[in-house]
Protein backbone atom coordinates (compact mmCIF):
# COMPACT_ATOMS: atom_id res chain seq x y z
CA UNK A 1 0.00 0.00 0.00
CA UNK A 2 2.89 2.25 0.85
CA UNK A 3 4.17 1.64 -2.79
CA UNK A 4 1.24 2.34 -4.28
CA UNK A 5 0.78 4.95 -2.47
CA UNK A 6 4.16 6.68 -3.44
CA UNK A 7 3.97 5.86 -7.02
CA UNK A 8 0.60 7.75 -6.67
CA UNK A 9 1.97 11.04 -5.34
CA UNK A 10 3.70 12.36 -8.50
CA UNK A 11 1.05 11.91 -10.52
CA UNK A 12 -1.33 13.76 -7.92
CA UNK A 13 0.93 16.43 -8.14
CA UNK A 14 1.59 16.42 -11.88
CA UNK A 15 -2.53 17.03 -12.18
CA UNK A 16 -2.38 19.56 -9.23
CA UNK A 17 0.26 21.25 -11.29
CA UNK A 18 -1.42 20.99 -14.66
CA UNK A 19 -4.98 22.22 -13.56
CA UNK A 20 -2.67 25.25 -11.97
CA UNK A 21 -1.28 26.14 -15.25
CA UNK A 22 -4.46 25.59 -17.28
CA UNK A 23 -6.37 28.30 -14.33
CA UNK A 24 -3.66 30.59 -14.92
CA UNK A 25 -3.95 30.57 -18.75
CA UNK A 26 -8.05 30.93 -18.51
CA UNK A 27 -7.42 33.61 -15.47
CA UNK A 28 -4.80 35.66 -18.52
CA UNK A 29 -7.31 34.92 -21.11
CA UNK A 30 -10.32 36.47 -19.30
CA UNK A 31 -8.30 39.32 -17.74
CA UNK A 32 -6.65 40.08 -21.59
CA UNK A 33 -10.63 40.41 -23.41
CA UNK A 34 -11.51 42.93 -20.81
CA UNK A 35 -8.57 44.57 -21.19
CA UNK A 36 -8.76 44.57 -25.22
CA UNK A 37 -12.53 44.81 -25.25
CA UNK A 38 -14.65 46.57 -22.85
CA UNK A 39 -14.99 49.56 -24.80
CA UNK A 40 -17.06 47.40 -27.55
CA UNK A 41 -18.91 46.17 -24.36
CA UNK A 42 -20.35 49.61 -23.87
CA UNK A 43 -20.53 50.42 -28.09
CA UNK A 44 -24.49 50.91 -28.31
CA UNK A 45 -24.05 50.65 -32.17
CA UNK A 46 -22.49 47.30 -31.50
CA UNK A 47 -25.60 46.05 -29.45
CA UNK A 48 -27.83 47.09 -32.69
CA UNK A 49 -25.58 45.74 -35.17
CA UNK A 50 -25.63 42.17 -33.31
CA UNK A 51 -29.36 42.60 -32.95
CA UNK A 52 -30.26 43.40 -36.39
CA UNK A 53 -27.18 40.34 -37.92
CA UNK A 54 -29.11 37.46 -39.86
CA UNK A 55 -27.46 33.93 -38.97
CA UNK A 56 -25.04 34.52 -42.31
CA UNK A 57 -23.65 37.33 -40.75
CA UNK A 58 -23.01 35.68 -37.63
CA UNK A 59 -21.67 32.72 -39.25
CA UNK A 60 -19.48 34.91 -41.30
CA UNK A 61 -18.05 37.02 -38.28
CA UNK A 62 -17.18 33.33 -36.14
CA UNK A 63 -15.51 32.57 -38.81
CA UNK A 64 -13.48 35.86 -39.37
CA UNK A 65 -12.61 36.10 -35.70
CA UNK A 66 -11.89 31.96 -35.83
CA UNK A 67 -9.52 32.28 -38.51
CA UNK A 68 -8.20 35.67 -37.10
CA UNK A 69 -7.29 34.10 -33.46
CA UNK A 70 -5.77 31.11 -35.35
CA UNK A 71 -3.46 33.06 -36.41
CA UNK A 72 -3.03 35.56 -33.27
CA UNK A 73 -2.50 31.94 -31.62
CA UNK A 74 0.34 31.03 -33.75
CA UNK A 75 2.18 33.94 -33.69
CA UNK A 76 1.77 35.06 -29.79
CA UNK A 77 0.37 31.81 -27.92
CA UNK A 78 -2.33 31.60 -25.60
CA UNK A 79 -0.37 29.87 -23.26
CA UNK A 80 2.75 30.15 -21.73
CA UNK A 81 4.21 26.81 -23.04
CA UNK A 82 3.20 26.93 -26.76
CA UNK A 83 1.89 23.67 -28.79
CA UNK A 84 2.71 25.05 -32.43
CA UNK A 85 1.22 21.78 -33.94
CA UNK A 86 -1.90 22.50 -35.91
CA UNK A 87 -3.99 20.50 -33.80
CA UNK A 88 -2.68 22.92 -30.73
CA UNK A 89 -2.87 26.37 -32.62
CA UNK A 90 -6.49 25.16 -33.14
CA UNK A 91 -7.44 23.91 -29.35
CA UNK A 92 -5.86 27.06 -28.31
CA UNK A 93 -7.89 29.26 -30.50
CA UNK A 94 -11.22 27.51 -29.85
CA UNK A 95 -10.67 27.88 -26.05
CA UNK A 96 -9.85 31.85 -26.64
CA UNK A 97 -13.26 32.44 -28.89
CA UNK A 98 -15.05 30.33 -25.90
CA UNK A 99 -13.56 32.49 -23.22
CA UNK A 100 -14.39 35.45 -24.89
CA UNK A 101 -18.06 34.06 -25.83
CA UNK A 102 -18.75 33.05 -21.89
CA UNK A 103 -16.64 36.49 -21.17
CA UNK A 104 -18.93 38.36 -23.00
CA UNK A 105 -22.66 36.59 -22.32
CA UNK A 106 -21.78 36.99 -18.10
CA UNK A 107 -21.33 41.19 -18.60
CA UNK A 108 -24.37 40.89 -21.12
CA UNK A 109 -26.53 39.38 -19.10
CA UNK A 110 -25.01 41.76 -16.01
CA UNK A 111 -26.00 44.26 -17.05
CA UNK A 112 -29.23 43.49 -18.46
CA UNK A 113 -28.26 44.08 -22.09
CA UNK A 114 -30.06 40.36 -22.58
CA UNK A 115 -32.74 38.88 -20.29
CA UNK A 116 -35.28 36.24 -20.42
CA UNK A 117 -36.85 38.61 -22.38
CA UNK A 118 -34.52 39.36 -25.13
CA UNK A 119 -35.24 37.25 -28.41
CA UNK A 120 -32.55 34.41 -28.88
CA UNK A 121 -31.64 35.90 -32.47
CA UNK A 122 -30.92 39.33 -30.82
CA UNK A 123 -28.72 37.90 -27.83
CA UNK A 124 -27.06 36.08 -30.33
CA UNK A 125 -25.85 38.72 -32.33
CA UNK A 126 -24.82 40.49 -29.56
CA UNK A 127 -22.79 37.92 -28.25
CA UNK A 128 -21.05 36.87 -31.57
CA UNK A 129 -20.10 40.72 -31.83
CA UNK A 130 -19.19 41.05 -28.77
CA UNK A 131 -16.86 37.49 -28.49
CA UNK A 132 -14.16 39.13 -31.62
CA UNK A 133 -12.57 41.60 -29.40
CA UNK A 134 -12.65 39.99 -25.88
CA UNK A 135 -11.23 36.51 -28.02
CA UNK A 136 -8.59 38.33 -29.92
CA UNK A 137 -7.32 39.86 -26.46
CA UNK A 138 -7.58 36.63 -24.51
CA UNK A 139 -5.14 35.67 -27.70
CA UNK A 140 -3.11 37.69 -27.14
CA UNK A 141 -2.76 38.27 -23.49
CA UNK A 142 -0.11 36.01 -22.58
CA UNK A 143 2.28 37.30 -25.50
CA UNK A 144 2.28 41.09 -24.50
CA UNK A 145 1.42 41.25 -21.15
CA UNK A 146 2.58 38.03 -19.42
CA UNK A 147 5.44 38.31 -17.01
CA UNK A 148 8.84 36.59 -17.23
CA UNK A 149 8.54 33.48 -15.07
CA UNK A 150 12.15 34.63 -13.25
CA UNK A 151 12.08 36.97 -10.76
CA UNK A 152 15.08 39.41 -12.46
CA UNK A 153 17.30 41.92 -10.41
CA UNK A 154 15.91 44.74 -12.55
CA UNK A 155 12.47 43.45 -11.13
CA UNK A 156 13.43 43.35 -7.72
CA UNK A 157 15.01 47.06 -7.92
CA UNK A 158 11.59 48.74 -9.39
CA UNK A 159 10.02 47.08 -6.94
CA UNK A 160 11.70 48.60 -4.40
CA UNK A 161 11.79 51.91 -6.07
CA UNK A 162 7.47 52.06 -5.90
CA UNK A 163 7.62 50.89 -1.69
CA UNK A 164 5.91 53.12 0.52
CA UNK A 165 4.42 56.52 0.01
CA UNK A 166 5.92 57.02 -3.39
CA UNK A 167 4.53 53.37 -4.45
CA UNK A 168 1.12 54.48 -3.26
CA UNK A 169 1.02 57.81 -5.15
CA UNK A 170 2.30 56.33 -8.34
CA UNK A 171 -0.16 53.64 -8.21
CA UNK A 172 -2.78 55.92 -7.26
CA UNK A 173 -2.24 58.37 -10.21
CA UNK A 174 -1.82 55.49 -12.77
CA UNK A 175 -5.14 54.11 -11.64
CA UNK A 176 -6.82 57.65 -11.92
CA UNK A 177 -5.54 57.79 -15.35
CA UNK A 178 -6.31 54.89 -16.54
CA UNK A 179 -9.89 54.94 -15.55
CA UNK A 180 -10.08 58.52 -17.62
CA UNK A 181 -8.12 56.84 -20.74
CA UNK A 182 -10.96 54.48 -20.99
CA UNK A 183 -13.87 56.18 -19.33
CA UNK A 184 -13.50 59.07 -21.61
CA UNK A 185 -14.82 57.16 -24.27
CA UNK A 186 -17.83 55.72 -22.77
CA UNK A 187 -19.11 59.28 -20.15
CA UNK A 188 -20.48 61.26 -22.79
CA UNK A 189 -22.48 57.94 -25.02
CA UNK A 190 -25.72 57.29 -24.43
CA UNK A 191 -25.03 53.71 -23.29
CA UNK A 192 -24.27 54.59 -19.80
CA UNK A 193 -28.15 56.44 -19.40
CA UNK A 194 -29.31 53.48 -21.35
CA UNK A 195 -28.10 50.57 -19.46
CA UNK A 196 -29.08 52.91 -15.88
CA UNK A 197 -32.75 53.40 -16.76
CA UNK A 198 -32.76 49.27 -16.95
CA UNK A 199 -30.97 48.64 -14.00
CA UNK A 200 -31.89 47.56 -10.26
CA UNK A 201 -29.94 47.59 -6.82
CA UNK A 202 -29.04 43.76 -6.66
CA UNK A 203 -27.89 44.79 -10.52
CA UNK A 204 -26.00 47.73 -9.09
CA UNK A 205 -24.36 45.69 -6.33
CA UNK A 206 -22.92 42.50 -8.96
CA UNK A 207 -21.46 44.86 -10.79
CA UNK A 208 -19.75 46.63 -8.15
CA UNK A 209 -18.39 43.26 -7.36
CA UNK A 210 -17.71 41.89 -10.48
CA UNK A 211 -15.73 45.29 -11.25
CA UNK A 212 -13.49 44.49 -8.08
CA UNK A 213 -12.98 40.73 -9.03
CA UNK A 214 -12.32 41.51 -12.49
CA UNK A 215 -9.58 44.17 -11.65
CA UNK A 216 -8.37 42.14 -8.73
CA UNK A 217 -7.56 39.25 -11.35
CA UNK A 218 -6.04 41.59 -14.16
CA UNK A 219 -3.75 43.08 -11.19
CA UNK A 220 -2.46 40.26 -8.83
CA UNK A 221 -4.25 37.07 -10.60
CA UNK A 222 -3.31 36.99 -13.84
CA UNK A 223 0.28 36.44 -14.32
CA UNK A 224 1.26 39.82 -16.43
CA UNK A 225 3.64 41.95 -16.16
CA UNK A 226 5.61 42.80 -12.26
CA UNK A 227 2.77 40.66 -10.82
CA UNK A 228 5.37 38.88 -8.46
CA UNK A 229 6.66 42.21 -7.93
CA UNK A 230 3.28 43.87 -6.66
CA UNK A 231 2.82 40.87 -4.41
CA UNK A 232 6.05 41.95 -2.68
CA UNK A 233 5.14 45.41 -1.93
CA UNK A 234 4.94 46.51 1.36
CA UNK A 235 3.97 50.16 1.03
CA UNK A 236 0.90 52.21 2.54
CA UNK A 237 -2.08 51.13 0.60
CA UNK A 238 -0.40 47.96 -1.32
CA UNK A 239 -1.65 45.26 0.17
CA UNK A 240 -3.52 43.26 -2.84
CA UNK A 241 -6.94 43.84 -1.06
CA UNK A 242 -6.36 47.11 0.02
CA UNK A 243 -5.01 48.42 -3.39
CA UNK A 244 -8.01 47.04 -5.28
CA UNK A 245 -10.29 48.39 -3.02
CA UNK A 246 -8.70 51.76 -2.56
CA UNK A 247 -8.19 51.88 -6.82
CA UNK A 248 -11.76 51.12 -7.17
CA UNK A 249 -12.74 53.92 -5.13
CA UNK A 250 -10.68 56.06 -7.39
CA UNK A 251 -12.21 54.40 -10.47
CA UNK A 252 -15.39 55.59 -9.27
CA UNK A 253 -14.21 58.96 -8.57
CA UNK A 254 -13.33 59.48 -12.05
CA UNK A 255 -16.72 57.97 -13.41
CA UNK A 256 -18.52 60.81 -11.54
CA UNK A 257 -15.82 63.33 -12.38
CA UNK A 258 -16.25 62.28 -16.33
CA UNK A 259 -20.08 61.42 -16.10
CA UNK A 260 -20.36 65.72 -14.30
CA UNK A 261 -18.35 67.11 -17.10
CA UNK A 262 -20.33 65.52 -19.56
CA UNK A 263 -23.92 66.59 -18.32
CA UNK A 264 -25.10 62.71 -18.19
CA UNK A 265 -25.67 63.62 -14.39
CA UNK A 266 -26.25 66.78 -12.29
CA UNK A 267 -25.76 67.57 -9.44
CA UNK A 268 -29.56 67.92 -8.25
CA UNK A 269 -30.38 64.18 -9.51
CA UNK A 270 -31.47 62.15 -7.19
CA UNK A 271 -28.44 60.11 -5.56
CA UNK A 272 -29.78 56.52 -6.06
CA UNK A 273 -29.57 57.36 -10.46
CA UNK A 274 -26.33 59.16 -9.79
CA UNK A 275 -24.83 55.91 -7.78
CA UNK A 276 -26.12 53.84 -10.92
CA UNK A 277 -24.84 55.86 -13.42
CA UNK A 278 -21.11 56.19 -11.30
CA UNK A 279 -21.23 52.19 -11.05
CA UNK A 280 -22.13 51.60 -14.20
CA UNK A 281 -19.49 53.58 -16.12
CA UNK A 282 -16.96 52.18 -12.77
CA UNK A 283 -16.81 49.16 -14.44
CA UNK A 284 -14.79 49.90 -17.46
CA UNK A 285 -13.15 52.78 -15.28
CA UNK A 286 -11.92 50.10 -12.92
CA UNK A 287 -10.60 48.14 -15.63
CA UNK A 288 -8.58 50.83 -17.19
CA UNK A 289 -7.74 51.83 -14.11
CA UNK A 290 -6.57 47.98 -13.57
CA UNK A 291 -4.11 48.92 -16.90
CA UNK A 292 -2.96 51.74 -15.59
CA UNK A 293 -1.14 50.04 -12.82
CA UNK A 294 -0.19 47.41 -15.04
CA UNK A 295 1.86 49.86 -17.00
CA UNK A 296 3.76 51.39 -14.69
Amino acid sequence: MGALSGQGQPALATTASGWTTEAGDLVRGVAGGFLFGVPLLFTVEVWNIGSAATPQNMAAVLVLTFVLVVLLVHTAGFRRSQDMSFPGVVRDATQAVAVGVVAVTGVLILLAEITLRTPFADALGKIVYEAAPFAIGAAVACHLLSQSPDKTDGGAARSADREGLRGTVADLGSTFVGALFVGLNIAPTEEIPRLAGASSAPMVLAVMIASLIISYAIVFQAGFRNQWARREQHGILQHPITETAVAYLIALVASAAMLVFFGNVQPGDPWALVLTHVVLLGLPAAIGGAAGRLAI
